[in-house]
């Protein structure tokens, strides 16, 4: 007896809904199960990608390095001092250091107290070097950053951030107006964009001038502290994956300025953002790899739902498949019937999972968007929605096909002596 696909169709259909509490409650499950599964894919993509945004805020592929403590006496242990690092140790580097391609010195104060004819404030003042903004990420709202020709003619001119603008010049344009550092008059030449990370908004306060000026008029003091110390020389390697190549070629050429041991300890201050990167990077690899094998579980336990809600089926219909047996239905459309059954129960309720995890997404998405520190909305992951209709399409075939071939295998007429 040959069948139209829309009699088989109706079929599954009536079945289906002769027993709709039972498929509702399977089919629950098995969304439930693929929905969770995106989410929490989707969420970890968040803080995944909320990480990286929060680096990228930094800069790109910034290593900072700060001065250390060395051996007092050479070659010994006994007594340690403190280092600083110098405008020297950046030009040696500079010169020496082939998996570097971009450096810069900075010099940092937290003391200088900011006046303007409107107000005060204080936060704090770095000087930098123009290609400070190639290294470090410090968009230019308003004019323009440090050059070349300041430092060269120790300029007093500043880029402030934005809330230094805002508080110093409340309800008016601050560029091109002039602010007093320690009673030292600057004129403002740019207002930098929003750079806070977070609540920590202390660089949205920082106020920029050049590092000549800097060390003409607010150099750092103390005993045996050379004229041109600095705080930090900030790097980038020449790729990525030279980050540490890069670190060990800087390391040797300070510690050869300074005259100590390379292997001494304390002897660097530093912070790889390459090398942190990486590791948030491997943290998520894994929770990803977890995250993903919870869900595969999740929908296994589902198949073997829809498995056995199909072999209960069979048994329940024994009699009505004796009948269509003996009518003339043959093996083929007998499996037929209870393959796609068990396909339309893990592919809708699939997809319905996986709509509306997706729909859910969306509207954190566009409730929380980038605003949070670290974290950034959930999203679809595209390999996590393959993974799940994978998953969905290999559960629906196991799901169908035994119970279907149980079905299919039953002799019509022990099928219409059972009661």
């Amino acid at each position: 007896m040959q069948q139209s696909p829309a009699d088989i169709f109706g079929e599954v259909f009536r079945a289906i809904w002769a027993h709709k509490l039972r498929a509702f409650l399977t089919m629950f499950g098995i969304a439930w199960g693929v929905g969770s599964m995106l989410l929490l894919i989707g969420f970890g993509e968040g803080f995944r990608s909320g990480q990286r945004r929060q680096m990228a805020s930094l800069g790109n592929n910034v290593i900072m390095m700060w001065g250390g403590n060395i051996p007092a006496v050479p070659s010994q242990h006994t007594g340690m001092r403190p280092y600083k690092l110098t405008l020297a140790d950046e030009a040696a580097v500079r010169a020496g250091a082939q998996r570097v391609r971009n450096i810069t010195a900075m010099l940092e104060n937290t003391t200088i107290k900011e006046v303007s004819d409107l107000s005060s404030s204080s936060g704090e003042v770095t000087g930098v070097e123009p290609n400070y903004s190639e290294i470090r990420f410090v968009p230019v709202a308003e004019g323009r950053f440090v050059r070349s020709d300041d430092l060269e003619q120790r300029r007093r001119v500043l880029v402030m951030g934005k809330k230094t603008a805002a508080l110093l010049f409340p309800g008016r344009p601050a560029l091109g107006e002039w602010v007093l550092l320690n009673g030292v008059r600057f004129q403002v030449i740019g207002v930098a964009g929003s750079i806070a990370r977070g609540n920590n908004d202390s660089d949205n306060q920082r106020v920029y001038i050049p590092l000549t000026t800097m060390l003409e008029l607010f150099p750092l003091t103390g005993e045996n502290i050379p004229r041109d110390a600095v705080t930090s020389l900030q790097y980038q390697p020449t790729t990525k994956n030279d980050n540490l190549p890069a670190v060990a070629e800087v390391h040797a050429i300070i510690a050869r300025q300074h005259g100590f041991d390379v292997q001494a300890p304390d002897a660097f201050e530093e912070w790889d953002s390459v090398n942190s990167e990486r590791m948030v990077g491997k943290i998520f690899d894994a929770m990803d790899l977890f995250l993903g094998g919870v869900g595969i579980v999740t929908l296994a336990l589902g198949a073997l739902g829809v498995v056995n809600i199909m072999l209960v089926s069979v048994a329940e219909r024994t009699r009505e498949i004796g009948l269509r047996k003996a009518l003339g239905a043959t093996r083929r459309n007998i499996m037929t019937q209870f393959l796609l059954e068990g396909m339309f129960l893990t592919g809708v309720s699939g997809a319905i999972g996986i709509a509306a995890a997706g729909l859910l997404m969306y509207v954190l998405n566009a409730a929380v968007g980038t605003s949070l520190p670290g974290f950034d909305a959930p999203r679809l992951v595209p390999w996590s929605a393959a993974l799940a209709l994978g998953a969905l399409s290999l559960s629906g075939i196991v799901a169908g096909v035994y119970p279907a071939g149980q079905a299919a295998k039953l002799d019509p007429v022990e099928a219409l002596r059972r009661e």
